[in-house]
């Protein structure tokens, strides 16, 4: 009997199923904690927007470091909307979605368009066969080497740091997410959703700039908005593009496995697993993505073997940058040096 009580509450990491069901008891929200959660979220990274303005206003350049946790808290936001969009925040569909659509609009991130994109993701994560919506583009090996040496460059391109974690944020955030990209003929809600968010950024830009001068709203809002999309690119790019992720074609892909196993646990520093919303638990998430943020830690505390899975640190994160190609025989990202020495591609 104690046997069968164990399995039940600690199931082997292989019965994926048996978690899903061991999850479902932390996916309750606590209301007065999301509560707390966006208003110690909120309010900093407003006060931290003003002083980095007034630095600029009495000419003080040192205090535009300010922008450095403005954009760490604009980060933070853009994780809270991301739960609003899953319904785990308040568990209230209503509260959810306007709370997602009003930081959406800091965020510059649709929020309708992009709920519809992410659940789009969470549903095909690690599957082959139904690549490109709301996740980093990634070919098999055979698939690259099948390309024209402009199809091979563009890759490559596509793929550097510079322009991944640099050009990308810019385009994603600036100019990409003005449209309804990848949705363009799925009814109204998405271009009802870009639209709206366009203008209300309109509207409150302009409110700004007659407030404080386009020059000074440039300096300092720009490269809040820069700098926590490339940290949010980033941790995107981290959570599934690590050497032991999981790719797989039906029927051998699963949703539950490549849920707990095609995502990673990015074991980051206590400051900054706050100011991510616990995201790196990014197994945990993936299967349960109804699980407020704030209870992701609780899950690990409880079951502490899921803290293994799919485990990368700080450091180790940095080497999943020159993972760009998925090697179906080997069953693991690679790089493209390593492709080349492929003896059987």
């Amino acid at each position: 009997m104690i046997d069968t009580i164990d399995r039940d509450l600690n199931p082997p990491l292989s019965d994926e199923r048996a978690w899903l069901n061991i999850l479902a008891r932390y996916r309750q929200p606590y209301l007065k904690r999301s509560v707390i959660e966006l208003i110690v979220t909120a309010i900093p990274f407003a006060l931290f927007w003003v002083g980095a303005w007034a630095s600029v206003h009495y000419s003080c350049w040192p205090g535009l470091i300010l922008i450095v946790p403005a954009a760490a808290f604009l980060l933070r936001l853009f994780m809270i909307q991301h739960d609003c969009g899953h319904g785990s925040f308040f568990a209230r569909r209503r509260a959810d979605d306007w709370t997602g659509r009003v930081i959406g609009v800091l965020t510059l991130t649709p929020y309708d368009y992009w709920r519809r994109a992410h659940a789009e993701h969470h549903a095909s994560a690690g599957n082959l066969e139904e690549r490109g919506i709301g996740d980093i583009t990634t070919l098999t090996v055979s698939e690259y080497k099948a390309l024209s040496w402009s199809g091979r460059l563009s890759y490559r391109l596509y793929r550097h740091p510079a322009i991944m974690f640099g050009i990308g944020p810019a385009w994603l955030f600036l100019f990409k997410q003005r449209l309804p990209f990848g949705m363009m003929q799925a009814g109204s809600l998405p271009w009802i959703s870009t639209m709206a968010t366009n203008l209300a950024i309109v509207v409150i830009s302009g409110v700004l700039i007659w407030a404080i001068g386009i020059l000074p709203f440039l300096v300092v809002h720009l490269p809040i908005t820069l700098l926590a999309g490339a940290a949010g690119i980033w941790l995107f790019y981290v959570q599934h593009q690590f050497e032991e992720t999981h790719w797989s074609k039906k029927p051998e892909w699963q949703f539950s496995h490549a849920a707990l196993h095609g995502a990673s646990h990015y074991d980051l520093p206590l400051a900054l697993r706050w100011i991510s919303g616990n995201i790196g638990i990014h197994h945990v998430h993936h299967l349960s993505s109804r699980v407020p943020y704030y209870r992701l830690p609780e899950v690990l505390q409880d079951h502490p073997e899921l803290a293994g899975v799919g485990r990368i640190t700080l450091m180790q994160s940095l080497h999943c940058v020159k993972l760009v190609l998925w090697d179906e025989q080997s069953r693991r990202l690679i790089s493209f040096r390593d492709a080349a020495n492929l003896p059987y591609a």
